[in-house]
């Protein structure tokens, strides 16, 4: 098949660009050129702006069009103007943050609400607040404009290599250095996540099989506890004696650290249904091949600034 992808180097875009690649896809991404990137020559780059110029889809057909960049309802509109049939199978990469509120634990694709159409300004800067109103409102436009032939895939949180949250990294980085680790409180709260390859994986069969409708990307089901989480990866990279110590949250965050992919309440959100999913090929691989992934990708990397520090660290465990 002919596949555009817009975006398609920077982490989710980039392993959704290989996995297409390595089905043997007629493989083309279309972004402004600025991430680096290690995609094979074999796959054709374009140079556009999604809010703005998309004059290198003229006269284009595809027929698949797999959209990780879509924000706002404008993006789409922009690129159902560029495309319009020509576009194919329109697959947006969503996420779960679309919920308004999934209601109660195990919420399907049927029964989760999305945010409604009046709960954010649909030109506002993305925010932690605004991002999931905003997800929400671009799922609509893609609805709307490409009708029946139109697929959501909503994860959670994305983990593995080349993840420029460097959420997940924090946890796996922390954990091999051992020692004394300090992690939020409470630590039951649920939490659920797809590989970057997995979700990359499930996308190609959405195209493959012309899969339409709304999907739940995320594993495991039922969701790990926080603690659970974060035991397994200390189980598979954490020295002999290190140490997991919850401590509340308002104090690491008065020492300028936070702790990255926690929820301080068990949100629905984080405990969806993925079996409609599952039962059309999406296939998650044990958290121990994320943590692999993130560790190799990682090597030598310096501590990023805004991870808490080893010394705040200590002060906050000496309380």
């Amino acid at each position: 098949m002919k596949v555009l992808i817009i975006g398609g180097t920077s982490f989710v875009g980039r392993a959704i660009s290989w996995s297409a690649w390595h089905h043997g896809h007629e493989l083309t991404v279309l972004n402004r050129g600025i991430t680096p990137n290690d995609l094979p020559e074999s796959i054709e780059r374009l140079r556009g702006d999604r809010q703005g110029d998309l004059s290198a889809l003229a006269d284009r057909s595809f027929d698949a069009t797999i959209d990780v960049t879509a924000y706002r309802p404008r993006d789409v509109e922009l690129l159902f103007d560029a495309l319009g049939a020509r576009a194919g199978h329109y697959v947006q990469i969503s996420s779960v943050s679309a919920y308004d509120d999934p209601g109660v634990e195990r919420a399907t694709e049927l029964t989760a609400t999305l945010w409604p159409p009046d709960s954010v300004d649909p030109d506002s800067p993305i925010t932690g607040e605004t991002y999931g109103p905003l997800k929400a409102a671009a799922e609509r436009a893609g609805g709307e404009l490409f009708g029946d032939n139109a697929t959501m895939v909503r994860p959670t949180y994305v983990v593995g290599a080349f993840d420029a949250t460097l959420r997940f990294p924090y946890w796996v980085e922390r954990l091999r250095r051992g020692g004394d680790v300090a992690i939020p409180s409470p630590s039951d709260t649920a939490i659920q996540y797809i590989d970057a390859r997995d979700l990359a994986n499930f996308v190609v069969r959405v195209v493959d099989d012309h899969l339409t409708g709304a999907f739940h990307v995320a594993a495991p089901q039922p969701p790990y506890s926080f603690r659970d989480f974060l035991d397994q990866v200390a189980a598979h990279v954490a020295p002999a004696g290190t140490t997991l110590h919850e401590v509340t949250v308002g104090r690491a965050e008065r020492l300028g650290g936070k702790f990255p992919l926690w929820s301080p309440t068990s949100e629905p959100v984080m405990a969806l249904d993925c079996a409609l999913a599952l039962s059309k090929g999406l296939d998650p691989r044990p958290l121990e091949e994320s943590v692999d992934d993130v560790v190799e990708w990682w090597a030598d990397r310096e501590w990023p600034v805004h991870w808490l520090t080893s010394d705040d660290e200590a002060r906050l465990l000496q309380k």
